[in-house]
């Protein structure tokens, strides 16, 4: 069989475990799988080489699934992960996998969590085990026959978990597991530490090795943006509203949120079409010519479905989910930049992806820099020069006609030319919103990378309630105006001559970052860039310095402006 025609049922797998799959969009297995995964259900160890985002996540647990007990409610799967985030991940895979076999359930174990869920999941008759090795071994310290059910172990990337300093848990959790167990060890490398532990531990192993050969077209502008999972389709029409594209390309993992997406981008007024593998071949067709010729703007597609497609007038890929393997990437951002053209590749990452988008930096070769999802008034002057672009030549080609038309109506409504230019207005522009404010609440995204932070800080130390109070207590002073707090100010950012500091009570732990604030003045206000002096942002205020000539207006203007959804309230401080 070769890879082209090759099916997930024709690998052996449990047909529970190939409907599972097909559900979320898996539709051919990927090189590693079609080795493995045979492999696998024929009882071998395994030695598999091969970077992370290659698909072997799929490659074990996919056969592993399909030869468990379901009505044995003991572990009988154990994958050792070395980081918390890749365990996760690969839990979350094996809950996907397994939604068509009964009674399967999964539990991650890893540090920085509170043990009680955890013991009560294992204590409830977990089939899989996702775990860390230093937290696994806190559990077994509680419970020494944790392991004695586990049937199937898996070593995922290896070689990290002994650059960590693994290596001593590992062989607790060797001598607590039985003898006659299958053993699947994942490595991207295979230095002698690795050999050693295979030819320790493993029997007879088979090897699978897969090369990456990705390499992504230097001349596609790629970067990534950090945002929550619950707040993608968010995040996409505010990109919509301000990327200057021809054709875009959106790239989500099933056929599902191809439907999903679809609806959520044709209730905004965008031509836009599906393509999944449920889509008939004449069907497709359709799509792309409507695509190539401009009736439809934005295709919303998997992977599988979008092989071959080729378009010129794609300008912009847009990675709504996270691409399973750095291949795949490469394949999908190479759906622009054709024929010598430039492209952009833009890629949303959720908390947990971070780890998958340093893969694909690594094998690609490529930095994909980061970016900042655009804020309410970066929409909200998207839409005013879309609309100022619509109405200029129109307004060139005004007619006597068309005046004498004006004139009449402005007789027959009793209005002034105002008042029925504003009509006009509000049928041109769509009922759509033409404030910040109006826009924030049509689009709610909350920030990222402050709560990750915060809840990374407070993970770390367990110290979070402390670090809470204590910036609780700042906020409390610098509220007040405190004598301390100020005397910081004045020291850290002295003023330039012909401007002001101001305050607002926003900061960080409301995710502001010194970006909104500037975004905010500059389009509220009507300020010019170089007019606005230093932001700096504390944890619960921040400071900006504004010109004195013409503060009150200014503060005027500003006075319902809303930054991250809340009320800016800026106000001149008083430094005495």
């Amino acid at each position: 069989m070769t890879q082209e025609t090759i099916s997930f049922a024709e690998l052996g797998l449990h047909p529970s475990v190939v409907a599972a799959i097909a559900e979320v969009g898996f539709e051919e297995p990927s090189p590693i799988q079609q080795q493995a995964i045979p492999l696998v259900l024929a009882g071998h160890d395994i030695i598999g080489q091969a970077q992370t985002g290659t698909g072997k996540t799929a490659a074990f647990g996919l056969p592993l699934l399909s030869r468990i007990d379901p009505s044995r409610r003991e572990p009988q799967i154990l994958v050792l992960a070395p980081t918390r985030e890749l365990a996760l991940q690969v839990a979350e895979s094996f809950e996907t996998f397994s939604r068509q076999l009964p009674s399967v359930n999964v539990v991650a174990v890893y540090g920085g969590a509170p043990m009680g869920p955890q013991l009560g999941a294992l204590r409830r008759g977990a089939q899989v085990i996702v775990a860390t090795p230093g937290r696994l071994i806190d559990h077994l310290s509680r419970n020494a026959n944790l392991l004695s059910s586990i049937e199937y172990l898996v070593l995922d990337e290896a070689d990290e978990m002994l650059k960590l300093g693994f290596m001593e848990d590992l062989e607790v959790i060797f001598n607590a597991i039985p003898a006659n167990r299958q053993t699947l060890l994942f490595s991207a490398t295979l230095p002698a530490s690795i050999r050693g532990i295979a030819e320790k531990h493993l029997r007879e192993p088979k090897h699978v090795k897969i090369a990456s050969k990705t390499q992504t077209v230097a001349r596609i502008d790629q970067a990534h943006l950090m945002v929550h999972a619950d707040q993608k389709a968010n995040a996409v029409l505010r990109l919509l509203e301000v990327e200057d594209f021809d054709a875009l390309i959106a790239f989500v993992r099933t056929k599902q949120a191809t439907l999903d997406l679809t609806t959520a981008l044709e209730a905004k007024g965008h031509k836009v079409a599906a393509l999944n593998g449920d889509i008939a071949q004449n069907q497709r067709e359709r799509v792309i010519e409507s695509l190539k010729d401009g009736r439809i703007d934005i295709v919303v597609a998997t992977d599988v479905a979008a092989r071959g497609l080729d378009v010129p007038r794609i300008t912009h890929v847009l990675n709504v989910d996270m691409p399973y393997d750095p291949e795949s990437y490469v394949h999908r951002i190479g759906r622009t930049g054709r024929a010598g053209r430039d492209g952009r590749a833009l890629l949303l990452v959720t908390p947990r992806e971070r780890r998958m988008l340093q893969v694909i930096e690594r094998v690609t070769g490529q930095k994909v820099a980061e970016a900042t999802l655009p804020d309410a008034q970066q929409v909200l002057a998207a839409r005013i020069a879309r609309l100022e672009k619509k109405l200029a030549p129109l307004a060139e080609r005004a007619t006597d006609k068309q005046k004498e038309l004006l004139a009449q109506l402005q007789s027959q409504l009793n209005c002034s030319v105002e008042d029925l230019a504003v009509a006009l207005l509000a049928k041109a522009t769509e009922g759509q919103a033409l404030t910040s404010q109006e826009v924030e609440r049509e689009y709610p995204i909350a920030p990222v990378m402050n709560r990750e932070r915060r809840d990374r800080r407070e993970r770390n130390d367990g110290k979070g309630s402390e670090r809470r109070e204590r910036s609780e207590r700042r906020g409390e002073r610098a509220e007040r105006g405190g004598e301390r707090g100020d005397r910081r100010e004045r020291r850290l950012a002295p003023l330039t001559e012909g401007r002001v500091r101001c305050r607002t009570a926003l900061g960080v732990r409301d995710g502001v970052a010194a970006r909104n604030l500037l975004g905010a003045i500059l389009n509220e206000g009507g300020l010019a860039r170089e007019s606005i002096g230093r932001i700096q942002v504390r944890e619960s205020f921040s400071l900006i310095e504004l010109p004195e000539e013409g503060l009150e207006r200014l503060l005027g203007k500003l006075k319902d402006t809303r930054v991250v959804g809340k009320q800016l309230k800026l106000r001149r401080y008083r430094e005495d």
